[in-house]
């Protein structure tokens, strides 16, 4: 048993908070906050494939130390997990990585829709917390983008009642984008690129798939005003559309590429202020469900490359709740909404099995982004200032320290 005692709850009160475990342990946590451990709803953990940018065993650590200890991976690894024989070989080797970290990190999958390989869905449905559409290319060869396949997806998704988690930009509109920029291209072309109404564009179509098929759809990393109209419009006739940001969209704009050049390029890409507002609006009025941290890592070598080579993504795991944690000292969330955003609505959606993991923070607490524990070892937010850390996370009945 697990005695946690002298911690705060969110309201401000003093609590002693029990876990079952294996272990004995009484921790006084006077001067910590007791917050449930944080979901993370979209990650590229990067296994199989891609194991030089991340893999288990660095991402099971950068994980806990964000005070995560859920995650949901996404299938665009190298063979991309669109297939029953794929999604097991995938299993195997996350078990045997976090085995030898010795952190039962909790992990779900999503299986990637695939037009050759829709009919693996079935077979997967009951090993999978939903299936991946890229309506936009991304990291990986996923994509689709013809109205026929996406449909059918739609299908499938509310035969066997699975959500479907979107990424959604429209392909052909950011090609046309491309073809109309002329001369060297620079990082923040990016943004131009892969535009504001391309995101409005495919999220509308998502919108009307519901409208005829009435499945889950989780929309990822909503990104634009545009966007958080046309979803706060779906809410209101009931459809089941859920919408999530990142803290990289909430936290950084298009005018972050002068700073951050290659390591800001990210899909869907940065945006402007008056987008990056309105995400914190979405989050005020509840159109913003939760967030996820897109964890998506590259190396250096490879981020540093010119536009048109650098791969998009940017590592965000660990970071993602002292940067709300810092919102949340600077007034613009309460913790309730910290613990919504990051657990609750995260559980609700995808009807999770009750998880009594914690997580222990120093609300107090202010230091800069140091080295990271990804694998890739960089952050857009190093060497930023932030207020309230993680100090110990208890997953599985298992109590790790964070230095």
């Amino acid at each position: 048993m697990i005695e946690i005692k002298n911690a705060k709850n969110i309201e401000g009160k003093k609590v002693t908070h029990f876990i079952e475990s294996k272990e004995n342990h009484i921790i006084d946590a006077s001067g910590l906050t007791l917050l449930p451990a944080l979901i993370d709803p979209h990650v590229h953990f990067r296994v199989p494939g891609h194991e030089h940018k991340e893999n288990w065993e660095t991402a099971a650590k950068a994980a806990i130390y964000g005070g995560v200890t859920t995650v949901f991976d996404m299938p665009n690894n190298t063979p991309p997990c669109v297939s029953f024989s794929a999604l097991q070989d995938k299993k195997k080797k996350i078990f045997n990585q976090l085995k030898s970290v010795n952190i039962p990190l909790r992990h779900f999958f999503y299986l990637g829709a695939d037009k050759a390989h829709l009919h693996e869905i079935e077979s997967c449905k009951d090993d999978i917390i939903g299936i991946k559409v890229f309506m936009g290319s991304s990291t990986g060869g996923l994509l689709i983008q013809d109205n026929k396949t996406l449909e059918e997806v739609f299908k499938i998704a509310q035969k066997h009642n699975l959500p479907i988690a979107v990424h959604a930009e429209d392909e052909e509109m950011i090609q046309g984008n491309r073809r109309q920029i002329k001369g060297p291209l620079s990082y923040s072309d990016h943004s131009l690129i892969r535009g504001e109404k391309a995101a409005e564009k495919a999220v509308h179509k998502i919108v009307s798939l519901v409208e005829k098929y009435p499945t889950k759809v989780y929309i990822l990393h909503v990104s634009t005003h545009g966007e958080l109209e046309i979803i706060r419009k779906a809410k209101q006739k009931h459809l089941p559309i859920y919408a999530e940001a990142t803290p990289h969209h909430l936290f950084l704009t298009v005018d972050d590429y002068k700073k951050y050049g290659a390591k800001a390029v990210i899909n869907p890409p940065l945006r402007k202020s008056i987008d990056r507002d309105a995400l914190w609006e979405g989050i005020k009025d509840g159109t913003i469900d939760c967030i996820g941290s897109d964890h998506a890592p590259h190396t250096l070598e490879e981020k540093n490359k010119p536009y048109g080579a650098c791969p998009s993504g940017m590592p965000g795991i660990e970071t993602m709740l002292p940067l709300l944690l810092d919102a949340y000292n600077n007034n613009r969330l309460t913790l309730q909404e910290i613990v919504s955003l990051t657990h609750l609505r995260i559980q609700d959606i995808f009807n999770l099995p009750l998880i009594d993991d914690v997580v222990l923070a120093d609300l107090n607490l202010e230091k800069r982004v140091g080295h990271m524990k990804t694998k890739v070892g960089w952050s857009c937010f190093e060497n930023k200032l932030l207020k309230g850390w993680p100090k110990i996370v208890i997953l599985k009945g298992k109590v790790f320290n964070i230095e």
